[in-house]
């Protein structure tokens, strides 16, 4: 297997989507990968145990592309070893009428994961400046004072968007949470093959929707708002990924892997020891249980 090297995937300065490929298998083969994927997502099972215990950190996996990227099926792979209880997934669709009614950040911050705990967003707060940026009439929808219509929602409106969202990932970095942005990207191609698979398999039809179409034909529009957004917020304290995205059995040993590369770098992130009274004493609670009736 090749070796992965998170460097080769981190967006460190402005880049184009078109130089990044879209395909790789490692060297590998399915076999291997699934093995790979196996071994790392045991080991982040076990990290998040003692991140548990440490309760001085959470971490937000945020990840984004387009339909069909293999998201949901990353989720299920990547966190399979995890406690249930230690890993939090949300799915962010269209706003509801409560979370219409707040800033377009809310819903995003109280679902955020607590100390000790993975929280994954499937789709993220990006959405405010990738749907809305194909669609800006969506952001009528948001109520915002000064925006009456279309016309009113200008370039600087969306700086100030990044900007806010740049402030709100800085504000979680700096009070303990560690940020993961993944950005799967998906070949138009594959993207087809993908849509022809969940019309000809039954059940796989549920997911097909003729939306998934229409949204097809702005795939332009869409890979030039992704490459400003990731270029726009991609800072040292939440940086962006961009994972080839067609081999989706290899994009998760990819995203596992960076992942478990960079949390061990935190040093402080270990189970707290006891204290030296208990420690002085295990051997009078080992005998008080030995010796119950």
């Amino acid at each position: 297997m090749d070796m992965i090297h998170s460097s080769e995937f981190k967006v460190e300065k402005n880049i184009k989507l078109s130089d990044f490929k879209s395909v790789t298998d490692l060297g590998s083969s399915n076999k291997e990968l699934k093995k790979q994927l196996e071994s790392v997502r045991e080991d982040l099972g076990d990290f998040q145990n003692t991140l548990y215990a440490s309760s001085k950190y959470s971490v937000l996996v945020c990840l984004q592309g387009m339909d069909t990227s293999g998201k949901d099926s990353l989720i299920r792979e990547v966190f399979k070893d995890f406690n249930v209880q230690g890993v939090e997934v949300t799915s962010f669709k269209v706003p509801t009428e409560l979370e219409s009614k707040h800033d377009y950040l809310w819903r995003h911050y109280i679902a955020l994961p607590s100390k000790g705990k993975f929280g994954v967003f499937n789709r993220t707060h990006y959405e405010n400046v990738l749907v809305t940026r194909v669609h800006p009439e969506y952001i009528l929808g948001e109520h915002i004072p000064g925006v009456q219509n279309v016309e009113d929602i200008d370039e600087e409106f969306w700086e100030k968007r990044f900007e806010q969202i740049n402030n709100f990932e800085r504000h979680l970095a700096e009070n303990g949470t560690i940020i993961f942005k993944f950005f799967l990207n998906l070949s138009k191609d594959e993207q087809r093959r993908r849509l022809l698979r969940r019309l000809g398999l039954k059940e796989k039809n549920w997911k097909f929707s003729a939306g998934d179409l229409k949204e097809r034909k702005l795939w332009g529009k869409y890979q030039e708002y992704y490459q400003e957004a990731i270029n726009k917020t991609s800072k040292p304290h939440a940086p962006w990924f961009v994972i080839p995205a067609d081999n989706k059995k290899a994009a998760r040993v990819i995203v596992a892997s960076i992942m478990l590369e960079a949390l061990k770098k935190y040093k402080d992130i270990v189970e707290p020891e006891l204290s030296a009274k208990i420690k002085a004493n295990l051997g009078d609670y080992r005998n008080q249980l030995e010796n119950e009736i």
